[in-house]
Protein backbone atom coordinates (compact mmCIF):
# COMPACT_ATOMS: atom_id res chain seq x y z
CA UNK A 1 0.00 0.00 0.00
CA UNK A 2 1.45 3.85 -1.09
CA UNK A 3 1.71 6.23 1.81
CA UNK A 4 -0.06 9.33 0.77
CA UNK A 5 1.46 12.98 1.65
CA UNK A 6 -1.49 14.59 3.55
CA UNK A 7 -2.40 18.44 2.39
CA UNK A 8 -5.96 20.31 2.67
CA UNK A 9 -7.18 18.38 -0.76
CA UNK A 10 -6.82 14.92 1.50
CA UNK A 11 -8.67 16.64 4.75
CA UNK A 12 -11.45 18.16 2.53
CA UNK A 13 -12.11 14.49 0.65
CA UNK A 14 -13.61 12.91 3.49
CA UNK A 15 -14.55 14.00 7.03
CA UNK A 16 -13.13 11.10 9.44
CA UNK A 17 -10.03 12.93 7.39
CA UNK A 18 -10.96 16.30 8.74
CA UNK A 19 -11.70 15.07 12.41
CA UNK A 20 -8.59 12.62 12.50
CA UNK A 21 -5.93 15.83 11.69
CA UNK A 22 -7.68 17.99 13.99
CA UNK A 23 -9.43 20.26 11.67
CA UNK A 24 -6.26 20.80 10.02
CA UNK A 25 -3.57 21.34 12.84
CA UNK A 26 -2.29 17.86 11.93
CA UNK A 27 -1.17 19.34 8.74
CA UNK A 28 1.31 21.75 11.19
CA UNK A 29 5.13 21.29 9.39
CA UNK A 30 6.58 21.14 13.06
CA UNK A 31 5.42 19.52 16.19
CA UNK A 32 1.79 18.93 14.91
CA UNK A 33 1.03 16.74 18.00
CA UNK A 34 1.78 19.95 20.29
CA UNK A 35 -0.22 22.26 17.65
CA UNK A 36 -3.35 19.26 17.96
CA UNK A 37 -3.07 19.16 21.89
CA UNK A 38 -3.91 22.86 22.43
CA UNK A 39 -7.28 21.90 20.60
CA UNK A 40 -7.90 20.03 23.85
CA UNK A 41 -8.27 23.34 25.52
CA UNK A 42 -11.20 24.70 23.01
CA UNK A 43 -12.89 21.22 23.35
CA UNK A 44 -12.67 21.58 26.77
CA UNK A 45 -14.09 24.53 27.07
CA UNK A 46 -17.22 23.73 24.47
CA UNK A 47 -17.73 20.66 27.18
CA UNK A 48 -18.06 22.56 30.08
CA UNK A 49 -20.43 24.98 28.35
CA UNK A 50 -22.51 22.81 26.46
CA UNK A 51 -22.71 19.96 29.29
CA UNK A 52 -22.02 21.79 33.15
CA UNK A 53 -22.10 17.98 35.07
CA UNK A 54 -18.92 15.60 34.87
CA UNK A 55 -21.22 12.53 33.77
CA UNK A 56 -22.55 14.25 30.91
CA UNK A 57 -18.91 15.60 30.04
CA UNK A 58 -17.46 12.20 30.13
CA UNK A 59 -20.09 10.56 28.01
CA UNK A 60 -19.03 13.40 25.61
CA UNK A 61 -15.15 12.48 25.85
CA UNK A 62 -16.16 9.11 25.12
CA UNK A 63 -18.30 10.03 22.33
CA UNK A 64 -15.03 11.92 21.18
CA UNK A 65 -12.94 9.09 21.49
CA UNK A 66 -15.32 6.77 19.65
CA UNK A 67 -15.41 9.46 16.72
CA UNK A 68 -11.83 9.15 16.69
CA UNK A 69 -11.29 5.49 16.62
CA UNK A 70 -13.45 5.78 13.93
CA UNK A 71 -11.74 8.61 11.92
CA UNK A 72 -8.10 7.55 12.41
CA UNK A 73 -8.72 4.48 11.46
CA UNK A 74 -10.26 5.27 8.27
CA UNK A 75 -7.84 7.74 7.69
CA UNK A 76 -4.81 5.77 8.28
CA UNK A 77 -6.41 3.25 6.05
CA UNK A 78 -6.11 5.96 3.29
CA UNK A 79 -3.29 7.12 4.01
CA UNK A 80 -1.19 3.60 4.49
CA UNK A 81 0.03 4.49 7.77
CA UNK A 82 -1.63 3.07 10.90
CA UNK A 83 -1.07 6.06 13.05
CA UNK A 84 0.57 8.69 10.86
CA UNK A 85 2.12 11.98 13.01
CA UNK A 86 -0.61 14.25 11.84
CA UNK A 87 -3.50 12.06 13.11
CA UNK A 88 -3.88 14.92 15.97
CA UNK A 89 -7.43 13.86 17.27
CA UNK A 90 -6.83 11.43 19.84
CA UNK A 91 -4.11 14.40 21.30
CA UNK A 92 -7.22 16.82 21.40
CA UNK A 93 -9.73 14.19 23.21
CA UNK A 94 -7.26 12.95 25.81
CA UNK A 95 -6.00 16.59 26.61
CA UNK A 96 -9.54 17.26 27.31
CA UNK A 97 -9.77 14.51 29.54
CA UNK A 98 -6.86 15.98 31.60
CA UNK A 99 -8.26 19.48 31.59
CA UNK A 100 -11.33 18.25 32.89
CA UNK A 101 -9.81 16.50 35.94
CA UNK A 102 -7.05 19.36 36.49
CA UNK A 103 -7.41 21.92 39.28
CA UNK A 104 -8.66 25.16 37.97
CA UNK A 105 -6.31 27.96 36.74
CA UNK A 106 -3.18 29.03 34.15
CA UNK A 107 -0.65 27.08 36.18
CA UNK A 108 -2.71 24.28 36.64
CA UNK A 109 -3.63 24.35 32.84
CA UNK A 110 0.24 24.97 31.74
CA UNK A 111 1.72 22.09 34.01
CA UNK A 112 -1.09 19.29 32.46
CA UNK A 113 0.06 20.38 28.84
CA UNK A 114 3.44 20.22 29.86
CA UNK A 115 2.99 16.88 31.37
CA UNK A 116 0.34 15.02 28.59
CA UNK A 117 3.37 15.97 26.06
CA UNK A 118 5.76 14.84 27.89
CA UNK A 119 4.25 11.49 28.65
CA UNK A 120 2.92 11.20 25.23
CA UNK A 121 6.26 11.57 23.69
CA UNK A 122 8.51 9.78 25.79
CA UNK A 123 5.49 7.10 25.82
CA UNK A 124 6.79 4.94 28.89
CA UNK A 125 5.79 1.37 29.98
CA UNK A 126 2.62 0.59 29.15
CA UNK A 127 2.21 3.96 26.56
CA UNK A 128 4.92 2.35 24.76
CA UNK A 129 3.82 -1.25 24.28
CA UNK A 130 0.02 -0.04 23.77
CA UNK A 131 1.71 2.02 20.76
CA UNK A 132 3.66 -0.97 19.31
CA UNK A 133 0.78 -3.48 19.36
CA UNK A 134 -2.74 -2.00 19.17
CA UNK A 135 -2.64 -0.76 15.58
CA UNK A 136 -6.20 1.29 13.60
CA UNK A 137 -8.22 3.47 15.19
CA UNK A 138 -8.06 1.94 19.14
CA UNK A 139 -4.76 2.05 19.39
CA UNK A 140 -4.20 5.59 18.00
CA UNK A 141 -6.90 6.65 20.47
CA UNK A 142 -5.92 4.39 23.43
CA UNK A 143 -1.90 5.19 23.85
CA UNK A 144 -2.83 8.52 24.59
CA UNK A 145 -5.53 7.89 26.61
CA UNK A 146 -2.85 6.54 29.24
CA UNK A 147 -0.50 9.12 28.43
CA UNK A 148 -3.30 11.05 29.95
CA UNK A 149 -3.92 8.91 32.92
CA UNK A 150 -0.01 9.56 33.80
CA UNK A 151 -0.31 13.35 33.74
CA UNK A 152 -3.37 13.05 35.78
CA UNK A 153 -1.69 10.86 38.30
CA UNK A 154 1.33 13.66 38.63
CA UNK A 155 -1.32 16.26 39.01
CA UNK A 156 -2.83 14.67 41.52
CA UNK A 157 0.27 14.06 43.41
CA UNK A 158 1.63 17.81 42.91
CA UNK A 159 -1.47 19.08 43.97
CA UNK A 160 -1.88 16.45 47.38
CA UNK A 161 2.00 17.85 47.45
CA UNK A 162 0.75 21.61 46.95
Amino acid sequence: MTTLRPDLKFLLAHPAHLIAFGFGSGLAPKAPGTVGTLLGWPLFWLLVAVAPDLPNQLILLIAGFLLGVWACGKTGRALGVADHGGMVWDEIVAFALVLLFTPPGWLWAGIAFLLFRFFDIIKPWPIRLADRHLKNGFGVMFDDLLAAGYALALIKGLQWLV
